[in-house]
């Protein structure tokens, strides 16, 4: 765990500083409010001990400074005051400040060994939890099957990146591609292979689609979505073809035989000038990708059709 002390006497640094490090932590050191928030800034501490009584910037100040940091990075580091015991008005002002706990100067190393312990504990139980938070967000926004983005995230997506797109002036495109006769590959070779087949078309999808800022989702059942901003219609196509293209080449490996599937897709683009009757204009955009994809299964399938 590395911790940053900020005290102004250079003894009483020096020796939390070596209790800190005999209990196998990282001690990091400030001599001042202002250079702890600096060190802070730079150091980005698990705990925080400050003495209350510093130049230029005193320890209840420096607190509330980076109680802001972490507020806007949404982030929480727990800070610790040092104080005497004629410094007990301080404490509640401190606590009120951002402050979660205090240690009485001079400071007895087993009392600060057991507040190192605990907070370790605050440490380890945050880190789990956030681990645990980042889990459930990844199961709400992704496809269970495939890995890739799921219907909730891509309409969330698609709304930030059309408001985007009004804001700069850019066009926005999405394609709407469906598997081909999936249902009788399904009825053919079981829905086993058939999930294997989409994990196959979502990864293909994925590989085929480059830039950072464009997304493929998983539409629902043998249906795919792609968002792909600042990219008008006939690169939107070239896109496309290429998806297409990948698709018909890939293999689908079932262990006792290799098939293949292709992809119908409907591609339609926006260039909106404001974020004015923003579901009309992002419902008008899906139904023109939809009415591609309709129009690309009449015309025989495994091709691409785009609508003005």
């Amino acid at each position: 765990m590395k911790v940053l002390v900020a005290d102004d006497a250079r003894s009483s640094l020096q020796l939390i500083s070596a209790y800190i490090e005999e209990a196998g932590h990282q001690a990091v050191t400030a001599a001042d409010g202002m250079a702890a928030v600096e060190q802070f800034k730079r150091e980005r501490p698990d705990l925080v001990l400050l003495d209350v009584e510093m130049p230029r910037l005193n320890g209840i100040e420096a607190a509330r400074k980076i109680c802001r940091l972490c507020e806007q990075q949404h982030d929480w580091v727990p800070i610790v005051f040092l104080s005497s015991l004629s410094q007990s008005k301080h404490i509640v002002e401190g606590i009120e400040a951002g402050g979660d706990d205090y240690l009485t100067k001079p400071v007895d190393p087993t009392v600060l060994n057991a507040k190192l312990k605990a907070m370790q504990r605050i440490a380890d139980m945050r880190a789990r939890l956030e681990t645990v938070n980042r889990q459930l967000k990844e199961m709400a926004e992704n496809d269970g099957l495939t890995g890739i983005a799921n219907r909730r995230r891509f309409n969330n997506v698609l709304i930030r990146e059309f408001r985007r797109a009004a804001r700069n002036q850019n066009h926005l495109s999405m394609l709407l591609l469906d598997i081909d006769h999936f249902k009788s590959f399904n009825d053919t070779h079981g829905h086993q292979t058939g999930d294997d087949c989409l994990r196959a078309v979502a990864q293909t999808m994925s590989d085929s689609v480059r830039r950072g800022g464009d997304m493929v989702a998983r539409y629902g059942g043998e249906e795919f979505a792609v968002i792909l901003p600042e990219t008008d219609l006939p690169s939107a196509m070239i896109v496309a073809e290429n998806i297409r293209s990948n698709v018909a080449e890939m293999n689908v490996d079932v262990g006792h035989s290799i098939l293949s599937v292709t992809v119908s897709c409907g591609a339609a683009s926006i260039a909106p000038s404001s974020s004015e009757c923003l579901d009309q204009h992002i419902n008008n955009l899906i139904e023109r990708a939809d009415q591609g994809l309709y129009q690309a299964k009449e015309k025989g399938r495994n091709r691409v059709h785009c609508i003005e």
